[in-house]
């Protein structure tokens, strides 16, 4: 190893672990922090914050990243030191766009904007929240402003989520799919009355499903040797290492879903932090390529593996023993049905799959005017249950149910959702050219056997970390740029069936 590599590396690797330090700081305020302890949190993440982002775009890295490429000038595209090289560029570059006491304001802010906003949700309070949205969103502005480079301000905050990707990227995947997304949910809505959930909406005790939820998620091959899984009030996935991965869930006694689904959700976001290369482990190639990959780990698990009929024929008994009284006389077809039931419904992460997406088109274009200054923030719960009657046809009774339902907007995340949906896109792109590999694949899963299809993603996607863009990882995984054709198949072939359209 080079000199100049062997002190880079040195120095990322202490970078990143300010890093992580931070991240498992967000991780407890968001699980097991006393409300009393927000004023001190934020102090010390906006420390973390401004002191990992001060030793990372001193002149020294970037000194030391041009010495390292020099001296690594021939090596292959593909190899880790030259992808190390490449990757911690492209962030040094962007990072230096951003002045310190920025980053330590935006860090302050959205910590403390965190603890506002669950109350603010759970009191139904968004006048309680709307001061502090509106210094994030000056913020985000500003952010856009520092970063440049787009033809909307759009365009620099999406690329920190999805590198390469564009305003117009997204708004030509919307239109891609409205082609026949529309119909589809316009024929379904003629057919509502074929399924039947009621049976998910009974009494089940918490203790058990998250019994049975981690029982499976096991099986996927979720190690908990290496993760844990523990409550909070918006689900996420965070991971301080390879070895040490987060999920959360949140619990409903009188509803199945919400937990199972959640579960099996970040399932999918931990598998593929855990299966990060493990040469990779301490440097900014570890973890995933972008959120837009990340989350067709999540959907691929939680959907196409999660709510298929074969992974229920395998778990649906054990499920019945778990629930005698509420699912005992209720048959595998009933219950299969009522999990993929559609119903335009109020919150996002507990929507069906095919009107999933709508929820996703809503907050990216408000997204989009909010940071344009076209939307105020104080307009946000009316636009938002205009939309939501628009694209849904129903409108959210209360601001809980509405404009406050996503953790996002409180932590700065803007840009972040139409990974989402690339994330259904790429679920099922991934998933078809899975199981034209190992066309066993679907029986393996009615089994509860799942190796083959997560050691295909460890080969194709997981290992690889942050080397590849995502746009360059998707091809070399599928041969081809993520596109919505196998996506619309997939839907259309099972909600065909489900609802005979």
């Amino acid at each position: 190893m080079t000199e100049a590599l062997t002190a880079l590396k040195k120095r990322l690797a202490d970078i990143l672990a300010l890093q992580q330090a931070g991240a498992v700081l967000g991780w407890d305020q968001q699980t097991y922090m006393p409300p009393g302890a927000t004023e001190a949190r934020a102090r010390q993440l906006a420390v973390l914050g401004r002191l990992s982002h001060d030793m990372f775009v001193a002149d020294e890295i970037g000194a030391l990243i041009d010495k390292a490429g020099a001296e690594l000038n021939g090596a292959g595209y593909e190899s880790d030191d030259a992808s190390l090289v490449r990757v911690a560029k492209r962030d040094y570059e962007q990072q230096r766009k951003l002045p310190s006491e920025f980053v330590e304001e935006m860090t302050r802010l959205t910590t403390l904007a965190y603890d506002v906003w669950a109350r603010a949700r759970a009191n139904n309070d968004f006048k309680g929240f709307a001061p502090l949205l509106e210094q994030i969103m000056d913020l985000k502005r500003q952010e856009a402003a520092y970063r440049g480079g787009g033809a909307h301000p759009y365009d620099a905050l999406i690329d920190t989520y999805e590198p390469g990707t564009k305003t117009a990227d997204v708004a030509a995947m919307f239109a891609d799919l409205r082609r026949e997304l529309v119909p589809l949910v316009a024929a379904i809505r003629e057919r509502l009355d074929r399924v039947d959930d009621a049976p998910l909406h009974q009494d089940f005790d918490p203790a058990k499903q998250r019994a049975f939820a981690e029982m499976v998620i096991q099986r996927f091959g979720f190690d908990f040797n290496r993760g844990r899984q523990d409550p909070t009030v918006h689900p996420f996935c965070t991971s301080f290492s390879r070895d040490d991965v987060r999920i959360t869930t949140r619990f409903d006694p009188k509803w199945l879903n919400p937990a199972l689904f959640g579960t099996l959700h970040e399932t999918g976001h931990g598998l593929y932090e855990q299966g990060s290369g493990e040469a990779l482990e301490g440097t900014v190639l570890s973890g995933g390529t972008s959120l837009g990959v990340h989350e067709s780990q999540s959907r691929l698990w939680e959907n196409i593996v999660g709510r298929s009929r074969g992974f229920w024929s395998c778990f649906y008994p054990q499920l019945q023993e778990t629930f005698p009284a509420q699912l005992g006389n209720v048959s595998l077809d009933a219950f299969y049905r009522a999990i993929n039931k559609v119903s335009p419904s109020f919150i996002r992460v507990e929507a069906d799959e095919v009107t999933y997406n709508l929820h996703i088109m809503i907050r990216f274009e408000i997204e989009t005017d909010l940071l344009a200054g076209k939307v105020k923030v104080a307009d946000l719960p009316e636009l938002w249950n205009t939309k939501y009657q628009e694209y849904l046809g129903i409108t959210p009774p209360t601001d809980t149910l509405g404009v406050l339902q996503d953790v996002h907007w409180s932590s700065g995340l803007v840009g972040y959702f139409p990974t989402y949906s690339m994330g259904n896109l790429l679920s099922a792109q991934l998933y078809e050219k899975a199981v034209a590999a190992h066309p066993s694949i679907p029986d393996d899963m009615a089994r509860g056997e799942f190796g083959l299809l997560l050691n295909w993603m460890r080969e194709n996607i997981h290992q690889y970390g942050r080397k590849f863009e995502p746009k360059e990882l998707i091809e070399r995984a599928t041969g081809e740029p993520m596109q919505a054709r196998s996506y619309m198949k997939y839907l259309k072939a099972k909600y065909g069936e489900i609802y005979g359209v």
